[in-house]
């Protein structure tokens, strides 16, 4: 709960001249600030036992934003977060924008090759890393252009948040909990033209398997999470469980970003245990969860109605197509599960079913209408150009201010997918009459046959006789 003071606060500020909206012309650092202003005591991360209020998290940033000046790191610099879901990483992620650099974001799951790939791309000169995974940093570092590692302790239930590392800090090597102690807590003044200043650069192979890095602003990150909330009808009274990993974009925007725009809460858990997150749901009064289909499939398997759901107003899966009799058991047992689409270069969400029923039904099967602010076309898969009918197949193209830069130093990749402000997704799509998208297929892996383009599925039944 929060004070009424704050509560007349908030409400001041919904209605002193669109505040929020107010925040496409910040950077997306400004949004924690501002958020932090309005609500200074009120807890933004929950970690076990451990709390951390708004005021506390842009001071901790302030503060890992000034080591990081002084350890070099200049306006545009890249830094790289090799962490799990914690306080350190937020911490961390803000920290980074607030010294003006680039945030990269590197999957805890990479080993040597990929960390030394995505490092040398990137051209990250300092990375923030977990105890647990510094072995992997120290034999890629003299590959890349590191030049300061800080290392973190892994926070454990009812311990520190910011644990000292057991890691012997030396020559360009620091420990985290030591450098927010020591560092000043002033904000730093930096000059930003969100539209086109880097906020991160996030990397996904797709289905190509070749690692792109994709450029994202911060005008593209905060028109996603606005738009993004506004869709769930998100308030400050929400508590959000955060245990999509934030090192994908989709867990970056919706379990990080999005609550702290609102001024809400997140019940921070560093991995997915299907019977700890319905505990979690129940326990913190949980109200809004993001999760991928595989999440809510394991999910499906338990007994949900031992716990006390009726505090999830939204449910929310994305990242693969939920399978319709996971959707129909979280329904069943009152709990309301809706499916959204993104991609990473649309920073990402682009479609989502609506929450709020007079919009439009929940459809099984969809993924949705498209967001506000988001513009759809869904043009013929053979030349690009032919926007195809109500109820035909065609590849997916979005335009709005959440579509990417381009890709980092790759000109020709981005050219390919970039066409006169519209993103060409890769996927087969088709809109019903009531503009509802339904995902078919990825268009590299449709098929030709007797001279048209055909889905693998299509085919399989074709053959089958079904």
């Amino acid at each position: 709960m929060i004070a009424c003071g704050e509560n007349r606060l908030y409400e001041q500020w919904l209605l002193s001249g669109s505040e929020r909206l107010n925040m496409l012309d910040m950077p997306l650092q400004a949004v924690l600030s501002q958020t932090a202003r309005v609500f200074p005591d009120k807890t933004v991360i929950t970690y076990g036992v451990q709390k951390v209020t708004y005021r506390q998290l842009d001071e901790f940033s302030n503060r890992f934003a000034n080591a990081l000046v002084n350890c070099g790191v200049k306006k545009g610099s890249r830094v790289a977060l090799f962490l799990l879901n914690s306080p350190q990483f937020v911490v961390a992620y803000f920290g980074v924008l607030k010294a003006g650099a680039v945030v990269t974001v590197v999957s805890p799951l990479h080993k040597e090759l990929e960390l030394e790939q995505q490092l040398c791309d990137s051209g990250a000169e300092v990375i923030v890393v977990l105890e647990s995974l510094f072995g992997i940093v120290k034999k890629v570092m003299c590959k890349t252009l590191l030049k300061t590692v800080i290392v973190t302790g892994e926070a454990v239930v009812g311990e520190d948040c910011f644990k000292a590392s057991s890691v012997n800090v030396g020559f360009n090597v620091f420990d985290f909990s030591d450098l927010i102690k020591k560092s000043s807590c002033m904000s730093l003044d930096f000059k930003f033209i969100p539209e086109t200043d880097l906020a991160v650069i996030q990397y996904t192979s797709g289905t190509a398997g070749v690692p792109k890095g994709v450029m994202l602003s911060h005008t593209n990150l905060v028109s996603n999470v606005l738009s993004f909330s506004s869709w769930i009808n998100g308030t400050f009274n929400d508590v959000f469980l955060s245990v999509l990993p934030f090192f994908h974009v989709y867990g970056m925007t919706t379990s990080m970003l999005v609550p702290i725009s609102l001024g809400a809460e997140m019940v921070l858990l560093s991995r997915f245990d299907p019977v700890e997150c319905l505990c979690v749901l129940d326990k913190f009064g949980v109200s809004v969860f993001c999760g991928s289909s595989i999440m809510f499939s394991m999910l499906s398997g338990l007994e949900l109605e031992r716990y006390n759901l009726s505090g999830v107003r939204v449910c929310i899966s994305g990242a693969s197509r939920l399978f319709d009799h996971v959707q129909e058991r979280f329904m069943r047992a009152g709990v309301f599960l809706v499916e959204g689409y993104g991609l990473t270069e649309a920073s990402p969400v682009t479609h989502c079913t609506p929450i709020d029923r007079s919009i439009g039904p929940v459809k099984i099967g969809s993924v949705g209408l498209a967001l506000p602010g988001t513009e759809v076309r869904i043009v013929d898969v053979e030349s690009g150009c032919r926007s195809v009918a109500v109820g035909e197949r065609g590849e997916l193209c979005v335009r709005g201010l959440q579509v990417m830069r381009g890709y980092w130093q790759n000109s020709l990749e981005t050219y390919k997918v970039l066409r006169d402000g519209w993103l060409f997704t890769g996927d087969i799509v088709y809109m019903d009459s009531d503009g509802y998208m339904y995902i078919v297929d990825r268009k590299k892996d449709l098929l030709k046959c007797r001279g048209y383009s055909v889905c693998p599925r299509s085919l399989k039944m074709l053959y089958i006789g079904t």
